[in-house]
């Protein structure tokens, strides 16, 4: 990808976001190549002040970026921005419903503007009877089922990340990059929607659909009926933890050779995997019994050299020194605004056999405003009566 245009070069997207939804779509778009210009109000994104569980989402989400400061609340503000939608391709917010209508810079307004504009919005939901409602990514993995079904029976629990919010930010970038297909023939752009609740129902379709084919909700995933004989987390020597798993009839056999287990293979009780399935009750115990003397390591070595499905637990700290993530260039370097060097994971696909690089880190507040301003015309005493003004930094 180094010797030739990324897939989306010289498209220009306006980014009117925060959090996790609507940076993630620009993140996507700015990796394929397309110049994503980040407006914060004066004092910053609110997510770069973020701690706890937020600490992350600036500098993992805006990368690739330029940022530029400008205070939208005023006219001169509003009209800088106006100048620029003039200039690009894509339009992304993800600010509650009104927002942008009150700062007249909803689609209706801005296609006045420029006809070819793609306008991509973020929300909690799609049109209906929800879309008066605030919604973060835990309201729709409770209400979406995602909570239900990841938690032990009568304790909803959040998933261990923002897949929501994530994937919202995705399908809001294939929206995008559907729209500018469209465009290419007829010239004219539209709005895009994407939302979190129809986001997280989507995920729940498998599920939604096992209740159409058999009539029975689906349980939990801890209590649930599980489709395979052998798909578990065991508890090994010294106490650690491995996930192991048998899925078909071939990795039984092939199972049972490696582990000397004879009288497993020759139990016509287990002779497919519906009957393990069926025979989960007594088996497992068996198995746990049978495997609990021996290493993670041993038992990670054994399903590895046999071709069988295994999973170390890891935090995800410790991916930082995953050998295939370092061997495969999936961790990227990456400056952070205040100095700092770490690491941040790739999008996770190649192209013409090569990793989607990061050519910038997150940018640091305003870094690019004065050049992004004169390249829609302003003078250099324009911008630098704007900075007097207050109207940019």
């Amino acid at each position: 990808m180094t010797e030739q245009k990324l897939p989306l070069d010289g498209i220009r997207v306006l980014e009117f976001t925060h959090m996790v939804m609507g940076p993630t779509c620009g993140m996507i778009l700015a990796d394929l190549g397309a110049e994503v210009i980040k407006v914060e109000p004066l004092q910053g994104d609110a997510t770069r002040r973020l701690m706890g569980s937020g600490t992350g989402f600036f500098p993992t989400f805006n990368r690739n970026k330029k940022s530029i400061a400008i205070d939208t609340q005023t006219e001169q503000g509003q009209e800088i921005v106006r100048r620029l939608v003039a200039t690009v391709d894509v339009f992304s917010e993800n600010f509650k419903n009104g927002t942008m209508e009150k700062l007249g810079l909803d689609y209706a307004s801005l296609s006045q503007i420029n006809k070819k504009l793609i306008y991509v919005s973020h929300k909690g939901f799609l049109p209906g009877p929800y879309e008066h409602r605030t919604a973060l990514d835990e309201v729709v993995q409770m209400m979406g089922g995602l909570a239900y079904m990841t938690g032990p029976q009568g304790r909803p629990l959040r998933a261990g990340a923002s897949v929501n919010d994530i994937m919202g930010g995705m399908f809001g970038a294939i929206g995008v990059m559907a729209a500018l297909r469209a465009r290419e023939h007829t010239g004219k752009g539209q709005e895009v929607l994407s939302s979190l609740y129809e986001n997280n129902v989507f995920l729940m379709a498998t599920h939604m659909m096992q209740f159409a084919m058999t009539g029975k909700p689906a349980s939990p995933m801890p209590s649930r009926i599980s489709a395979w004989g052998i798909y578990d987390v065991f508890t090994v020597a010294q106490g650690e933890q491995i996930f192991l798993a048998v899925v078909s009839d071939t990795q039984w056999a092939i199972f049972c050779k490696r582990f000397n287990f004879d009288d497993l293979a020759q139990d016509a009780r287990l002779e497919s995997n519906n009957l393990r399935v069926t025979a989960r009750d007594w088996m497992m115990p068996l198995l746990r019994e049978r495997l609990s003397t021996w290493s993670a390591a041993e038992l990670g070595a054994a399903f590895e050299m046999a071709g069988l499905p295994y999973s170390p637990i890891r935090a995800p700290h410790e991916l930082f020194d995953d050998p295939h993530l370092k061997a495969t260039h999936g961790l990227a370097e990456i400056e952070l605004p205040d100095g700092r060097h770490v690491s941040t994971p790739l999008l996770p696909i190649m192209i013409g056999g090569v990793r989607l690089s990061v050519r910038q880190g997150p940018p640091k507040l305003g870094s690019n405003t004065d050049a992004v301003l004169a390249s829609i015309g302003l003078t250099p005493d324009e911008i630098a009566q704007a900075h007097v003004a207050g109207v940019v930094g």
